[in-house]
């Protein structure tokens, strides 16, 4: 009798026990350590057609399938989306290559995680059609924007000529408004990238395209950024941000219409001007992501850097070796 009764006190306890650890499970407790929440992340973009599938991957919800919460954030200058990164105020960034390398010459300890596009005629010069090649340029007013990518067309495009930016004289100003003030008889060329190229060229003949960065395949590409310290503090966050990015691809070319629109109202195009300007832009997946990453956009970023360098010698002093600033190991995956 006596053992009966230690029996079935035995098996009270062992019944206790049980449902305890189920309940220190359910609650994250026990020997396993709950996930580590992610933070809030402010994503910096600017109206230019290559960031285009963050804007779908806001408006699809893919952020949030993959369990980030994502602010992402307008800005029309170059200069102030990268001071954002620098303070802190924003968490990542989609910038160009070549901004990418002035940021490393200035200290900003970046690393380059998503390659997002590469431009070809969708960055351009805009000068009278009176105006027959680079040469011309010699002494006349041109517009563009300090540091981005419009500068290194423009620097590029005058080195091959024979000229440098000296030869011009510079009005800096935005990308959003260098073609308009072209038309507007404000300066003699601008130097800009679509949609405003498109945008200036309407319902117009007296202007045209001069020099496209197709001369120079590689030249105008864009990546996404961030400090390297919240890298590897945040692994997961930047997984997450890769499978968003592939998703909006995905979704971008089995619907190019919607996909298209998206980004069409995102930077103000008509979607007509969109569907002829985007051709002039590549987007990656993350499968061409990988490809690129691990092999020829290393040497793309060399090659830019080799030009800035070349071109401005007293800001860019050295190439970094794109092998410590470029990390492949968020596009191992394939969105859905």
């Amino acid at each position: 009798m006596r053992n009966t009764i230690r029996l079935a006190r035995l098996l009270s306890v062992c019944v206790v026990i049980v449902l305890l650890a189920g309940l220190l499970s359910a609650c994250g407790g026990g020997g396993a350590q709950p996930a580590k929440e992610m933070p809030k992340i402010k994503l910096g973009v600017q109206p230019w057609l290559g960031y285009g599938p963050w804007w779908v991957a806001e408006e699809k919800g893919y952020f949030k399938d993959h369990g980030l919460e994502v602010e992402v954030v307008d800005f029309t200058w170059d200069q102030d989306m990268t001071a954002a990164l620098a303070s802190g105020k924003l968490d990542v960034e989609s910038v160009a290559t070549n901004a990418v390398i002035a940021m490393v010459n200035q200290g900003v300890d970046v690393q380059a995680f998503l390659l997002l596009d590469a431009s070809s005629e969708a960055d351009a010069i805009l000068a009278p059609k009176d105006m027959a090649s680079v040469k011309d340029l010699k002494g006349k007013q041109v517009a563009f924007e300090a540091g981005s990518t419009s500068e290194l067309l423009l620097s590029y495009a005058l080195s091959e000529a024979g000229m440098t930016m000296a030869d011009v004289e510079a009005v800096p100003m935005a990308a959003a408004d260098a073609g308009a003030a072209l038309i507007a008889g404000k300066v003699d060329v601008a130097v800009t990238y679509e949609p405003y190229i498109s945008a200036a060229l309407r319902d117009q003949d007296k202007y045209g395209i001069l020099y496209t960065a197709a001369e120079k395949p590689g030249l105008i590409s864009d990546v996404m950024i961030a400090k390297r310290d919240f890298i590897k503090e945040n692994p997961a966050v930047f997984s997450a941000l890769a499978l968003a990015w592939g998703d909006a691809i995905n979704f971008l070319r089995d619907n190019p219409d919607d996909g298209g629109k998206i980004i069409a109202d995102a930077v103000g195009s008509p979607m007509d001007e969109f569907k002829v300007a985007f051709e002039g832009v590549q987007v990656f997946d993350l499968a061409e992501n990988k490809q690129q990453l691990e092999g020829p956009f290393l040497e793309t970023f060399t090659t830019v850097g080799e030009i800035m360098k070349g071109i401005n010698p007293d800001e860019i002093k050295e190439v970094p070796d794109p092998k410590t600033i470029i990390t492949a190991e968020f596009v191992q995956e394939k969105g859905k």
